[in-house]
């Protein structure tokens, strides 16, 4: 599986479904397989940052750059397992946890009122302002019992986000 040229065995399939949770069907691997190998321009096996913005979805998601950070140098394996973050089959706490990596942008376990406040503003951009997307956030996070001096972690997320109807979907077409 280390390089794009070769084709993918019943063991490779197995190996990735057991590593992404089974969150994909075998057909969907494969079907993953085939889009992995198309990203891969240079084939040697991993999916740089330049060559995920070739996708024109993903270059004007406002959260790209965000992404990239946890992109950036993918295996196919690793990569079905970030796409595994999209699957209907992925449970809430596993979403959930996802969606705390894209704010943690430090790395460090926890996320403060500014964190999110940058991701509001990529999110919203200019149409909200300032004083806006602010009062928004206070609101939801009084809502939950929280101050803007929180540091939030991946619990806090889930007392957060865990009630909410989150719908983190794609489908993954089968040829």
């Amino acid at each position: 599986m280390g390089s794009t040229s070769s084709m993918l065995t019943q063991y490779d399939i197995e190996e990735v479904q057991d590593h992404c949770n089974h969150a994909f069907s075998q057909q969907e691997i494969v079907s993953l397989y085939h889009r992995f190998c198309q990203l891969d321009r240079n084939g040697g096996g991993f999916v740089s940052a330049d060559e995920f913005m070739s996708v024109p979805e993903f270059a004007v998601n406002p959260l790209s750059q965000r992404l990239l950070r946890m992109l950036d140098g993918l295996n196919f394996k690793e990569f079905v397992a970030f796409l595994s973050a999209f699957s209907p089959h992925t449970s809430l706490q596993q979403k959930i946890e996802f969606i705390f990596k894209v704010y943690d942008t430090d790395c460090n376990g926890k996320v403060a009122f500014e964190d999110i406040l940058s991701i509001l503003r990529d999110m919203t951009g200019s149409f909200m302002t300032e004083q806006q997307r602010q009062k928004v956030l206070m609101h939801v996070l009084e809502e939950a019992g929280f101050t803007k001096d929180s540091h939030f972690t991946v619990p806090d997320f889930m007392k957060i986000l865990g009630n909410s109807d989150l719908k983190m979907e794609v489908e993954v077409p089968v040829d």
